[in-house]
């Protein structure tokens, strides 16, 4: 044999087609998120008409999208492992685009959470089907800078949506300042015009050439035959009530375990309804837990292989865990930082909206991308190089939040604003790429949802909940109505930074061999 024939084979690289996939997905990333989060500049105008507290406002910003959004991740990440994903990807995007548009004609507390409940619905098919499929057209070494590039779409998105949001709202009301036709109002219009351009996109999506599954990774991983049966089977493990006939049919012992889970979660559920007198946010919360346990029950028992590199993997939990907590304090700066310019520091709305969003869409596209080249350079040094980067992001945004929501002077607010926000993304391209690389092709979208998880039932549902019940309970009542503390609630986030590092330390030290052992645990 000579050297030729041991020498391995080269590793595949991405085409010209590659990059192109990838620029239509940050287009539909982008869009998903000034769908979501172009609440934040309209937060004071829907406070005021609504009559909304900061919690109430944290509740709309965080659990009412967060929670529906991590339950139909799951299955929707399964049917991405299993079915055509750019079609998946297009449906979703209908989906949400169109509960967007009927946003705008929320009429109180209820409708608007509803609205934002289908919106999650339909964003839970985005990252799964992205992830699968920028996994499929780019390699392993240049992954991390392609999920970096899509993840950018996040930050461009979000800045964005303060931009239009403020245009088009006050636009409306100068328009007509009793309201308009069918009696909407700015924030409300601005929710119809942000929606529908995704209708379209949808049907761009749909032309997308579908990837060979695994061919990046040289591993074939045919798809189910059966693919919504395998889903519709997720979604009877994961939505309530049906997982209990779901844990029945595994047995008496899996029925007592999911009912006693059931009573200890309603039971946590409660005690903080008393503490808080916040139901929505509560009940929210009840409901994502136990149907997450419910489901990692139910893929246990019909998937082990897959439970075993995932639920079964200290590594991926704590690289997961860590990174939520960075993603607690970047969706609640992410909601809170246009309010708290507009009440605080008495910015006028237009002017934040611009400087903000331009603020967040370089800081984080810089960010997320630095991120990720420097997390890629990392891994091929070392196998656990990508979790300093994760580890960075913990760090190096404390001095610029402290700072920053500390001052009276708007340019130095601005600054630290920007710093922190461009800090804190460095970290996300590093995470998904390394919970990718700890489990099988045929996983990834399940994987991602699992990840998602995190990032949305911890990030997202506790970020902007949080700092809205602590600027509430250290508050004050002028004129009969609540006045919150913002400054506090946000400064509080600091706090969450010794968790993630002693997360992200145990991740450092056992995501080297929990990537090594892969293929052999999947089979063991």
């Amino acid at each position: 044999m000579t050297d030729q024939d041991r020498a391995p084979a080269a590793e595949p690289k991405a085409s010209g087609y590659s990059w192109y996939v990838l620029s239509v997905l940050v287009l539909v990333y982008i869009l998903n998120f000034i769908d979501r989060q172009i609440v934040s500049i309209l937060a004071v105008d829907i406070k005021r008409d609504l009559g909304l507290t900061d919690a109430d406002l944290g509740f709309l910003g965080g659990a009412a999208f967060a929670v529906f959004y991590a339950l139909f991740g799951v299955p929707l990440g399964r049917l991405a492992d299993n079915w055509n994903r750019k079609n998946l990807l297009a449906v979703g995007l209908a989906l949400w685009s169109t509960m967007t548009a009927l946003s705008g004609f929320a009429r109180n507390q209820l409708t608007l959470s509803l609205a934002r409940m289908g919106v999650g619905v339909g964003e839970a098919s985005a990252s799964p089907t992205a992830y699968s499929l920028i996994s499929d057209y780019f390699p392993k070494s240049q992954r991390a800078t392609a999920l970096a590039i899509y993840s950018s779409g996040l930050y461009i998105g979000g800045g964005v949506s303060l931009l239009i949001g403020a245009k088009i709202g006050q636009s409306w009301n100068a328009a007509y300042p009793g309201g308009g036709p069918l009696g909407l109002v700015g924030w409300q219009a601005a929710f119809l015009a942000v929606g529908l351009p995704g209708l379209l996109m949808a049907l761009w999506v749909a032309s997308l050439r579908e990837p060979v599954r695994g061919a990046m990774d040289g591993i074939a991983s045919p798809s189910s035959p059966t693919p919504f049966a395998d889903f519709f089977a997720d979604l009877s493990t994961i939505v309530p009530p049906f997982t209990l006939i779901g844990a029945l049919r595994r047995g008496p012992v899996a029925l007592a375990l999911n009912v006693t889970a059931a009573g200890l979660i309603a039971l946590f559920a409660w005690v903080m309804i008393g503490l808080t007198g916040n139901v929505p946010q509560w009940v929210s919360i009840g409901i994502g837990y136990y149907a997450v346990f419910s489901w990692a029950s139910a893929l246990k028992a019909r998937d082990r292989a897959t439970w075993k590199l995932i639920w079964g993997t200290p590594a991926f939990i704590a690289t997961t865990l860590g990174y939520s907590l960075v993603s607690m304090v970047a969706w609640a700066l992410g909601f809170w930082s246009a309010p708290y310019a507009e009440t605080v520091l008495h910015l006028d709305k237009q002017d934040l909206a611009f400087v903000l969003g331009a603020n967040g869409a370089v800081s984080g596209f810089l960010g997320v991308i630095l991120g990720g080249r420097v997390a890629d350079s990392l891994r091929r040094k070392n196998p656990a190089g990508r979790v300093l980067v994760i580890m960075f992001g913990v760090v190096a945004p404390i001095l610029p939040i402290l700072i920053g929501y500390s001052t009276e002077n708007p340019m130095l607010f601005y600054a630290m604003n920007f710093l922190a926000g461009m800090c804190g993304a460095t970290a996300l391209g590093a995470a998904a790429a390394t919970t990718q690389d700890l489990v099988l092709p045929r996983m990834r979208g399940t994987a991602t949802a699992a990840f998602f998880l995190g990032t949305t039932l911890i990030g997202l549902a506790f970020g902007p909940y949080l700092v809205g019940q602590i600027s509430d309970l250290n508050g004050s009542v002028v004129n009969g109505k609540l006045v919150g503390d913002l400054r506090t609630g946000i400064l509080s986030l600091i706090g969450v930074a010794p968790v993630a590092l002693v997360l992200l330390i145990f991740a450092y030290r056992t995501v080297p061999a929990a990537e090594a052992t892969v293929v052999e645990r999947a089979e063991g």
